[in-house]
């Protein structure tokens, strides 16, 4: 497995920044170097689905950045599909997870159901029927 340091995740940032807009600076560094601390521990992330939902779903969640936190979960989970190798589906992520990362920053879509979709994009060319009703139910819960 390939990690990367916070350093490239700070660059990644500023990068998402300087071509899309919004403020630069993060907020509080601790918490990227605690996710991509924790991506590493295989007692708690043990395989790749794991950790990359983990990455995404943190990134985007904990708001460690004044802005671009969803198209930096997006950025750095595209990396991390490429540094390993996972590239055959880097388009397909980065194209579903723009409109993804903005329901679980809404809290529509949990970690774990983050997680059934990042699987199915890495193993599946569609979203089965299962998947696809349960997004549905998660977009339109009235709770």
């Amino acid at each position: 497995m390939v990690y990367f340091d916070i350093s490239y995740a700070l660059k990644t940032h500023d990068y998402v920044i300087e071509h899309s807009g919004g403020r630069s600076g993060i907020i509080n560094i601790g918490k990227l170097e605690s996710v991509l601390e924790h991506i590493q521990n295989d007692l708690y992330y043990p395989n790749f689905e794991d950790k990359v939902t983990h990455l995404v779903f943190s990134v985007n969640k904990f708001h460690a950045f004044n802005d671009g936190n969803k198209r930096t979960s997006i950025a750095l989970g595209a990396y991390f599909l490429e540094v390993n190798g996972i590239d055959y589906c880097i388009d397909r992520f980065i194209i579903e997870m723009e409109n993804i990362a903005v329901y679980v920053a809404d809290n529509k879509i949990n970690k774990d159901l983050l997680f059934r979709i990042i699987t199915s994009i890495l193993t599946e060319d569609d979203y089965s029927e299962g998947l696809k009703i349960e997004l549905i139910d998660a977009l339109f819960d009235k709770d």
